[in-house]
């Protein structure tokens, strides 16, 4: 069942320190695992938001980094700490109503510091203790009415304690007036992947004009998906910025492992694939694996060679490059390669050109009648091989969906037809019929009945 659109809705921003249950409460708020939890601190870095039901009532939830004071001063995990903290005090102005989760027991210095930052907007703050499940640490929870809560609530976000009560306080602080139902336009999916610090952030920050995903020369800073929308030539775009994959042999961390698993996911709602590689270094097996998942998929693949500012600008400089690309992935020598650099923003139309080009073909219908009317002259000018132990007849084909684009062929043998057949065929495809950007899948199934016939009857 296609969930209803939504505008205007109301945007409940999550805030408190690292490790307090903030994405856990997120994911039940959404009743699915949306965000990454984990034990460590700091497991949520950009700010992420979907649309969840409170009693039925539809609303924008966001969930932030931790607030964190303790840094090692100097070292690029303070620095990141830093940029996570701007985004959370960002986050605030743009709130209706901010949800402040602490965690029952002792009062921490950083408790009170991001009180202290909350006072500008003391109006629009509900206050919960999380982690009081079955009644546990309630005595150490009230400490926190010293800082004049209006109401304090205490929550289990893991096991459901309370969490009614929460809604419901929710729901009687936040203007439902202006939320419509409506039809969200079209949108083209783009999927940015790539190995970390290749310039996935910076490029999706760029295309959607925010600074939703946390930039920074720390490799690994995307952990959960980061989505933003952006609009180009009367199209709407959808931005998911990924987690960068590495080796498995170098992913160390759970918390790694489950930012890498959902960067794969996101093959599975996207359209588009803006596989990012940075132009100074080279190309790896890992890369050629997530791109062999992208393929399996039927999704669009545009290559893109990031940082090309630092490359020599004469054109064989380019050529060379696509050519060890088309190299590595012979069986994807359709997919486009475009070079760019996020940061001075240059080639970025001549990408977003070959993104709209790419999503035609994906979802372009081929008409029975022509597709059977080419695929006579395909078969005409290549016969399938006259031997007895190898003849088969194609009898028709079919288009069976777009996006990814599939075709049934019918065949009087297709457990003979040679792999180098169903190649020439899927090439004809690309090159007569207009998809040759894309992949196209072929699927064969028995049938000693010819086209004509079946439409005769």
């Amino acid at each position: 069942m296609e969930q209803k659109k939504y505008k205007n809705l109301p945007l409940l921003v999550i805030v408190g320190r690292p490790n307090v249950g903030k994405s856990t409460l997120f994911n039940r708020m959404l009743h699915k695992r949306r965000a990454i939890t984990d034990p460590t601190p700091g497991v949520t870095r950009d700010p992420i938001k979907e649309t969840a039901f409170l009693n039925e009532k539809p609303l924008c939830v966001m969930d932030t980094g931790g607030f964190k004071l303790e840094r090692d001063i100097g070292s690029k995990e303070a620095e990141l700490d830093e940029l996570v903290v701007q985004k959370t005090l960002e986050s605030l102005k743009k709130a209706d109503l901010i949800l402040l989760l602490l965690e029952a027991g002792v009062v921490t210095a950083e408790d009170e510091e991001f009180i202290a930052l909350l006072r500008p907007y003391w109006n629009k703050v509900v206050a919960a203790v999380n982690k009081t499940e079955g009644g546990r640490n309630e005595e150490s929870a009230w400490e926190f009415s010293q800082f004049g809560f209006k109401e304090l609530l205490f929550i289990s976000a893991e096991h459901g304690d309370h969490i009614p009560d929460l809604y419901g306080l929710i729901e009687s602080r936040m203007d439902f007036s202006k939320v419509e139902e409506g039809e969200e336009p079209e949108e083209i999916k783009i999927a940015i992947m790539g190995k970390p610090n290749t310039g996935k952030s910076t490029l999706s920050n760029l295309l959607t004009e925010t600074e939703a995903s946390i930039v920074s020369d720390y490799a690994g800073t995307t952990r959960d998906v980061v989505e933003g929308t952006f609009a180009f030539k009367n199209k709407r775009f959808k931005v998911l910025d990924t987690a960068g994959i590495r080796r498995k042999a170098k992913v160390k961390e759970d918390v790694e492992y489950y930012s890498v698993t959902r960067a794969i996911k996101t093959l599975d709602r996207t359209d588009l694939v803006f596989y990012m590689m940075d132009a100074q270094e080279g190309l790896t097996e890992q890369d050629k694996k997530v791109i062999g998942l992208a393929y399996e998929r039927g999704r669009g693949v545009i290559f893109i060679l990031n940082k090309w500012d630092t490359q020599n600008q004469e054109k064989k400089t380019f050529k060379e490059a696509e050519r060890n690309i088309k190299i590595m992935f012979g069986h994807m020598e359709y997919a486009p390669v475009v070079a760019i650099s996020a940061k001075e923003n240059t080639g970025i139309k001549q990408l977003l050109n070959t993104a709209m080009e790419l999503y035609n073909q994906l979802t372009k219908k081929v008409e029975t009648g022509v597709l059977n009317t080419a695929l006579k002259d395909w078969v005409t000018a290549y016969p399938p091989p006259a031997s007895r132990s190898a003849s088969f007849k194609i009898r028709y084909m079919t288009q069976i969906s777009t996006n990814p684009v599939k075709f049934l062929i019918f065949a009087t043998r297709p457990e003979v037809v040679q792999p180098t057949y169903l190649a020439y065929l899927k090439n004809k495809i690309r090159t007569d019929l207009g998809f040759d950007k894309i992949p196209v899948q072929l699927e064969l199934k028995a049938s000693r009945q010819k086209w004509e016939k079946r439409t005769r009857e």
